[in-house]
């Protein structure tokens, strides 16, 4: 998975990334529809179609905003291929793919695959839960005394376990919160070597940094240690066993864990790129951390398998697990009492769970060099999958979500109005300076006229609006920067909100 640390910069600002756009890499990435067969009563399903396709939003919009068309935003992000699944009343009602594989290659169509970087997570977490429900693992018990190729170094923290249930929820105090991959044709690490940080692994050893069961902190590592107890566990390959325990049942025929994947099949997946239209150098990066983000896919087997995890929660078929399990699955293991941040969703067992009956919605976003991914599903069984071979997807996939969202009227992930006012030059001006969050991220606030600029470290300059003379909201994500000022005196901070959280910038002199 990309390398990436929860730095402001990634976690809080990564949808306001964009590139300058070019009119050679407009040309050649215009998207092309790639047609599936019309049935007849598909006249609804088609003109649904449309409107998603023309009704791109950003996160909040004002009168005079004009829908954005999707064609038009693949364009001006460098996206050369999008694959979408849209679920409706517990069945998928539609599948496409858009641009093409590649520049100037063939078209995406609704098998070509994409890599799930960290929607690998919740596959791996429905294996081991699968395991557990049939009596060969503990979720509580430490998993030290199942791990038999690797063992957990010893931590200061004696009293708190490692256990399967907090590595599956982010809250064994595990670190390495991502992976950035491998350059296809490099040399690739073990499982063992990544535990352990030995060459040729590009990331820290696993440890318990924090006291395990306290907070909710993002861990690749975790997982890697989940994917070595899973092959002690069995005796068997990764790859093989999430073959037999996950996909097929749930009848993700085109899914696989294989990295790098074979000759055979690399023809049928998308080439990745970065935000300036440039392809990743190699191609698609190879992660032998299979369980945090090995996974290739498409957006109907992930939306199989939303089903699939829906039906169980119902109660009306278990093809991996049991009703209880898949509740259990699904039940945030820390909440609000614990600090986290309402609006971001709590942490199941591999999954992320937001809002309350009967509109809980179940989900999990994916990052990997060049792919950008979010799966989700309703409890009322609407939901989609939105896969793209571009880090520009960072913005294009929310913007594909709202305009679904809107078009099928889900109760959540739509775009927000706003309405802004006009504020004085001078009040502006208060509020010019750079603010800096952490060492490695800054924004840098600057005013033309009567307009306010936001500019944060290696991003897009961006124009912020006024809700009063010290609050100022951006459209392409739903944040809000909260100046700390009089009528009189400079800014010394501001406050980043955003999603129930809430970051300090300190005015550098």
């Amino acid at each position: 998975m990309q390398a990436m640390t929860f730095t402001l910069r990634k976690l809080i600002l990564a949808a306001i990334t964009s590139a300058a756009t070019t009119a050679a890499a407009m040309t050649a990435c215009r998207p092309v529809l790639a047609e599936e067969p019309r049935r007849p009563g598909d006249a609804d399903v088609m003109q649904r179609i449309d409107h998603v396709l023309d009704g791109l939003r950003t996160a909040i919009v004002v009168d005079g905003d004009a829908p954005m068309t999707l064609a038009d935003r693949m364009n001006e992000l460098h996206v050369p291929g999008v694959s979408i699944a849209v679920i409706h009343g517990g069945a998928i009602e539609w599948a496409r793919g858009f641009g093409s594989v590649a520049i100037g290659g063939p078209p995406v169509v609704p098998e070509t695959l994409f890599q799930a970087a960290s929607i690998s997570k919740p596959v791996t977490a429905i294996a081991a839960l699968a395991l557990a429900q049939a009596g060969k693992l503990d979720l509580d018990a430490d998993v030290n005394a199942s791990l038999k190729s690797w063992k957990i170094p010893d931590y200061p923290y004696s009293l708190s376990r490692v256990t399967v249930r907090r590595l599956l929820s982010h809250t064994a105090g595990t670190n390495v919160p991502f992976y950035p991959g491998y350059q296809a044709g490099q040399p690739a690490p073990s499982l063992l070597q990544i535990l352990d940080g030995a060459p040729p692994a590009n990331s820290a050893p696993v440890r318990v940094e924090h006291e395990p069961g306290k907070q909710d902190r993002y861990s690749g590592g975790g997982y890697t240690i989940v994917q070595q107890l899973l092959v002690d566990v069995t005796g068997r390959p990764f790859p093989a066993l999430l073959d037999d325990v996950v996909l097929k049942p749930f009848g993700m025929t085109h899914s696989s864990f294989a990295q790098p994947l074979p000759a055979d099949r690399l023809t049928m997946a998308a080439t990745p790129y970065r935000s300036d239209g440039a392809p990743v150098p190699g191609g698609p990066h190879v992660y032998p951390e299979l369980a945090a983000a090995g996974l290739w896919t498409t957006p109907t087997d992930l939306a199989r398998l939303l089903l699939g995890v829906l039906d169980s929660l119902a109660g009306r078929s278990n093809p991996v697990l049991s009703q209880s399990m898949t509740a259990e699955m699904l039940s945030p293991v820390l909440g609000s009492a614990d600090g986290l941040p309402p609006g971001i969703g709590r942490r199941g067992l591999g999954w992320l769970v937001r809002g309350s009956a009967p509109n809980r919605q179940f989900w999990h976003n994916g990052v990997n060099e060049g792919f950008i991914d979010t799966m989700v599903i309703f409890e009322n069984g609407d939901g989609a999958v939105v896969m793209t071979n571009s880090w520009g997807g960072r913005i294009l996939v929310d913007e594909i979500l709202r305009s679904i969202a809107a078009e099928y009227g889900w109760p959540d992930r739509q775009a927000k109005v706003g309405k802004f006012i006009a504020v004085s030059p001078q009040a502006l001006d208060r509020l010019v300076g750079t603010y800096r969050f952490s060492p490695e991220f800054s924004i840098r606030v600057t005013r033309e006229g009567n307009r306010l600029f936001s500019e944060a470290t290696g991003q897009e300059r961006r124009e912020i609006f006024a809700i009063s003379d010290h609050e100022f909201f951006f459209k392409i994500v739903d944040a809000v920067l909260s100046f700390d000022t009089d009528d009189q005196n400079a800014a010394m901070q501001v406050m980043l909100h955003q999603e129930g959280a809430d970051y300090v910038g300190k005015q550098l002199p």
